[in-house]
């Protein structure tokens, strides 16, 4: 369905690829990977045919319908959560628009266009939508929010959510897990598993790429080299072939010397001279072998440690926090001991980062107390950490300044390095990088001169391969107490070694690693995704109660337990009474139906022209509602399943 023939491109002397050649059939899932500046992007946009290639072609079956999903800045305006997410095709759009337009029901653009609505099925679009949102955790109030009021996460989520409905041949996802939770992440997957078209993908999330490609492509070096299976048979398969290679150069390598000395040795020599010129001439036709070049050679740094800390480095008791009449915590109690590696999990919105900023003291606490324990310094990683540069600094003189001794220049280059500022772009100034590299610019400052108390909100966004594992080795040996946010399942495993579940303002521990927590949580990494829609993804603090920290006695956990019981059967029986209202409504307006259409299958209903429009604008009305109220009774009744299983 996709044929890349001999493809190469470059930006002025920096050449990206060179005669690359890549073929994609329907219904295969392959995993774009390579470091960052290697051209996946690119190689995107040349198949999007957003940028020419410097010569090859690009071959695509007829009538192809690509869907594209960008790393960032998707597009919103003035339509809703929902229109935009259904808006698959151009007349969809259009429609959406008049309707938008035209709000009076009885204008006749308005009629028309619900007309031509029905005729393409639009309700059915619609509720499926619904499920789809859903479950990428958009509560339902979200989706009749103008898309354009939404956060630029929760806006890509939307995008998303729009072709997945819309289901086209060939699927392109530009770093799709960047704005998923642990929990929204898992349902995506199994969504990508069912999916009927064919996947390209370009991500540096391993459980992503394990989960979800048969096949595996690589741009390293200006080279494309397909691998089958998923990211650990690319792994392996790659280790081989370079291996299988290393060992071919050496021979080649021997031989070459072998040739070289007997021409050295014998071509002065009359009687040896031919045979000389014979192995002269070999050499020339000898197609070389390359040395293998290995895109992910591990980089070898040490970072500074942290003074010691006391036993006790954070505390927080009796904690309220709420952002206007949105209530994170209620009462949350917190002691956090040093040495502790602790990672958050739970949905968007449940808490996780404002719980950072609460540590960090980014954000004043409405009541409660947070204290810092002996001799306890805090560094935070956000996003809002680059607005601590200097702007008019360069990069390498940005992390200099954090130096405090043990570490030279080159030192302090060779951890830029693998934080991907290589070469001359240490001399860069802070204020021409992008967004992602003064993200890394302002992690490399805190590793530098890293605190005993180390708060990460998503620390890996923006970071290759190579460079997430430079990462969890300067991690693994850091001394310090860590807490961190992440949606990447690897460096989780890396590196946590307790987990910290939140979920509707209430805290519970975990005392073991992420697969710990999944064991006795008692779902799977995947699960997660399923209930994501059904667990509050944004809480309003209805739900908050009194957080947990450390080992619960067996008291303590029977009563969680009797609350958990308690809150799951009135959220069962809340949803019950939903679906019942829904089902009394959709049987009252099905008998609406019936008797509209008796009416209309009367010629007597005709006599009158002005009545007979205005029994065919009620019949359009009441079928409108009647296809709102099932897709809202689906996706209640869903959740009702959901619960009960």
């Amino acid at each position: 369905m996709l044929t890349i023939s001999q493809i190469s491109k470059g930006f002025g002397p920096k050449v990206l690829f060179s005669d690359i050649s890549f073929r994609l059939q329907r219904g295969e899932r392959v995993g774009l990977v390579g470091p960052n500046g290697a051209g996946k992007t690119t190689l995107f946009n040349i198949v999007l045919g957003q940028s020419e290639p410097d010569s090859g072609e690009i071959e695509t079956e007829r009538d192809l319908r690509i869907g594209y999903l960008p790393q960032e800045s998707a597009p919103a305006g003035d339509e809703t959560v929902t229109e935009l997410a259904s808006s698959i095709t151009p007349e969809l759009c259009e429609i959406y628009k008049t309707l938008r337009q035209f709000p009076d029901p009885e204008a006749p653009e308005r009629l028309s266009a619900m007309e031509r609505f029905v005729e393409l099925d639009g309700y059915k679009l619609e509720a499926r939508t619904k499920r789809i949102l859903a479950g990428l955790a958009f509560r339902s109030d979200d989706c009749d929010k103008p898309a354009h009021t939404l956060s630029g996460g929760w806006i890509m989520r939307a995008h998303l959510a729009r072709l997945l409905v819309m289901e086209p041949d060939l699927l392109m996802l530009d770093e799709p897990t960047n704005h998923l939770d642990l929990e929204t992440l898992g349902w995506f997957q199994n969504q990508l598993k069912r999916y009927p078209g064919a996947i390209l993908t370009i991500s540096h999330d391993r459980e992503f790429l394990n989960a979800v490609c048969d096949g595996i492509a690589e741009i390293a070096h200006g080279k494309l080299h397909r691998y089958t299976g998923n990211y650990e048979h690319y792994l392996k398969e790659k280790a081989e072939r370079e291996a299988q290679q290393l060992a071919a150069y050496k021979n080649q390598q021997r031989e070459i010397a072998h040739l070289e000395d007997f021409v050295r040795r014998f071509r002065a020599k009359a009687t040896k001279a031919s045979q000389a010129q014979a192995r002269l001439k070999q050499l020339e036709k000898m197609e070389r072998i390359e040395a293998p070049e290995s895109a992910a050679d591990t980089i070898h740094f040490k970072f500074p440690q942290p003074d010691r800390s006391g036993q006790r480095v954070a505390t927080l008791e009796k904690v309220d926090q709420a952002y206007g009449d949105h209530r994170v915590y209620s009462g949350l109690d917190l002691k956090i001991e040093k040495g502790q590696r602790i990672v958050l999990v739970g949905p968007n919105g449940a808490g996780k980062s404002t719980l950072l900023k609460i540590l960090a003291e980014q954000v004043p606490i409405q009541a409660g107390t947070r204290e810092l324990g002996l001799n306890v310094s805090v560094g935070y990683f956000s996003q809002q950490r680059v607005e601590v540069l200097d702007l008019e600094r360069t990069v390498l003189d940005e992390a200099m300044e954090r130096v405090e001794g043990g570490m030279n220049e080159q030192s302090v280059r060779t951890v830029l390095g693998a934080f991907l500022f290589r070469g001359d772009e240490v001399f860069k100034k802070v204020k021409v990088l992008s967004g992602g590299e003064k993200s890394r610019l302002a992690l490399v400052k805190l590793l530098l001169a890293p605190p005993n108390l180390l708060l990460l909100d998503e620390p890996t966004t923006h970071l290759d391969m190579p460079s997430i594992d430079a990462l969890v080795s300067a991690l693994k040996d850091y001394s310090g107490t860590l807490l961190f946010v992440s949606h990447d399942v690897h460096f989780i495993r890396a590196i946590a070694e307790e987990t910290i579940q939140i979920q509707a303002g209430k805290i519970t521990h975990y005392p073991g690693d992420y697969d710990y927590y999944l064991r006795k949580s008692g779902t799977s990494s995947e699960q997660e995704g399923l209930v994501a829609g059904l667990k509050n993804a944004r809480p309003d603090g209805s739900l908050a109660t009194e957080g947990e920290h450390k080992a619960l006695s067996a008291k303590e956990r029977r009563r969680i337990a009797a609350e958990e019981r308690k809150a799951a059967s009135a959220a069962r029986k809340d949803i019950e009474r939903r679906v019942n209202r829904l089902e009394a409504e959709i049987m009252e307006l099905e008998e609406q139906q019936g008797e509209i259409s008796k009416q209309l299958e009367d010629p007597s209903s005709y006599s009158d022209p002005e009545a007979a429009k205005e029994l065919n604008v009620k019949a359009g009305r009441v079928a409108k509602y009647l296809e709102e109220k099932n897709y809202e009774w689906e996706i209640a009744a869903g959740e009702l399943s959901a619960l009960q299983s």
